[in-house]
């Protein structure tokens, strides 16, 4: 391939690099923003009326390439699909739009609106990646490859929008306790879809003077495809102009939060619960193509890589494969549906003491990464040491993720601006390997 889809995200978008805002989700000061993480928080908004006007979080992560090598910029591809170890790599973009909350007795209401750009390396060997890639083998094995992968290696991307609506009640308040639930309804609107998945992968990878050669291959392999992403990945404009399609499915977040309160209301202990993207989303276009294949390369035959150096797109990698003779079958062109990341979500808010508290947080998600259907998440815990002036909070977001391992982070809020990144910290300190920032502006009235 000419480059990668996910290398051109990297290299155009230049940082933009899955815990989106982190440390001000669980913020004291309660917005809109918040009910993004639980909807339940619409109960315990700090004003009356709140307006969100713009708000992104970008996040860049993996389990090969360090920080100092994103910045410097060379060879990341080499860097990336360097060694044995299965390449994993998540570049993930949240566009928080115009929002809208109000506090109505014992209710809250809220309006939202929010983009997503995601693309994913998931469990991809590093021969597979480097000879589609690079066009030559691993640093490690640079004569032949044995690959024998019992998981589904997939490359993936996904453009959609959505529209919230969220309720949240009161049912108990009194003097030591204080409980809320709530709901939020998001109208779907996918934009444009791009999978390969190759499951089960067997096969072996020759380098015969310079051209690399698969023979004794067997695979399940999955290749869909809807909006722009299918004809062309290397233009980054087809991610960002796709982002809201037409309206094409539902999905549900639902969520609980407790205080134990103290004087004058403030709580002592906040704990939180909820569970997130419950739907799927369908894609239905004259330019949707959904197949599953039977790959399979057998005693004389041979499949020369390098010609996959020339792809655009997926459509071409398609093409190649059945001009080859290796497809069972023709592409089919249909409607497909796919899962959002749904993740269950648990935090606690624990006051110290005055001004001074602790947040930890853990995200977990409910369904696995290796399904061609689904929409990649991780699983996540962070601590939070939190610092509260009434008008300006700040706070050190340390995490461990399942990819780019433990960061370490700042993030401050002064008013309704807030500014911060989960991973500023180990990049300054370390060679980390996560690149993110997220920045934002609300206000609320009365």
């Amino acid at each position: 391939m000419k480059k990668s889809l996910l290398f051109v995200l990297l290299f155009t978008i230049a940082g933009y690099s899955q815990d989106h805002f982190s440390g001000i989700t669980t913020s004291k000061r309660v917005g809109v923003l918040n009910i993004g993480l639980n909807p339940s928080e619409l109960g315990n908004l700090n004003n009356h009326f709140e307006v969100q006007l713009f708000s992104t979080s970008i996040n860049a992560s993996n389990n090969k390439i360090g920080f100092n090598d994103i910045i410097n910029g060379k060879n990341l591809e080499n860097i990336l699909f360097n060694g044995n170890e299965p390449v994993n790599f998540n570049i993930d973009t949240e566009i928080v739009g115009p929002g809208f909350a109000l506090k109505l007795l014992n209710w809250g209401f809220a309006v939202t609106s929010k983009g997503y750009i995601k693309g994913n390396i998931i469990d991809v060997d590093p021969n597979l990646g480097s000879a589609l890639t690079n066009g030559v083998l691993s640093s490690v094995n640079t004569g032949t490859a044995l690959i024998s992968s019992n998981t589904n290696q997939r490359m993936n991307a996904t453009t959609w929008g959505e529209i919230g609506f969220s309720a949240a009640h009161k049912i108990v308040e009194n003097k030591k306790n204080k409980l809320n639930a709530g709901i939020t309804l998001k109208l779907l609107f996918p934009g444009a879809y791009a999978n390969v998945g190759l499951d089960q992968f067997q096969g072996r990878i020759t380098n015969n003077l310079g051209n690399l050669i698969l023979t004794n291959a067997t695979a399940n392999l999955n290749i869909a495809y809807s909006g722009n992403l299918g004809n062309d990945f290397t233009n980054v404009s087809d991610y960002t102009s796709s982002v809201f399609g037409n309206f094409q499915g539902l999905a549900t977040d639902v969520g609980i939060d407790y205080q134990l309160l103290g004087t004058n209301k403030n709580y002592k202990v906040k704990i939180g619960a909820s569970l997130k993207n419950i739907g799927s989303m369908t894609f239905k276009s004259n330019s949707n193509y959904s197949t599953n294949y039977n790959l399979s390369i057998q005693g004389n035959q041979s499949l020369n890589l390098n010609q996959f150096q020339s792809s655009n797109g997926i459509s071409d990698i398609e093409t190649t494969l059945i001009n080859s003779g290796f497809l069972n079958k023709s592409p089919q062109n249909s409607d497909f549906k796919v899962k959002l990341p749904t993740t269950f979500n648990l935090y606690a808010d624990i006051k110290i003491i005055s001004k001074f508290s602790v947040t930890l947080f853990t995200q977990q998600k409910i369904n696995s990464n290796n399904n061609n259907d689904q929409i990649m998440s991780q699983n996540i815990i962070s601590i939070s040491p939190r610092f509260t002036l009434g008008f300006f909070e700040a706070y050190l977001p340390i995490a461990k993720n399942e990819i780019s391992g433990t960061t370490g982070g700042l993030g401050f809020r002064l008013g309704g601006f807030f500014l911060g990144s989960n991973s500023i910290l180990t990049a300054l300190t370390s060679d980390t390997k996560q690149a993110d920032f997220y920045t934002g502006f609300r206000f609320g009235i009365l």
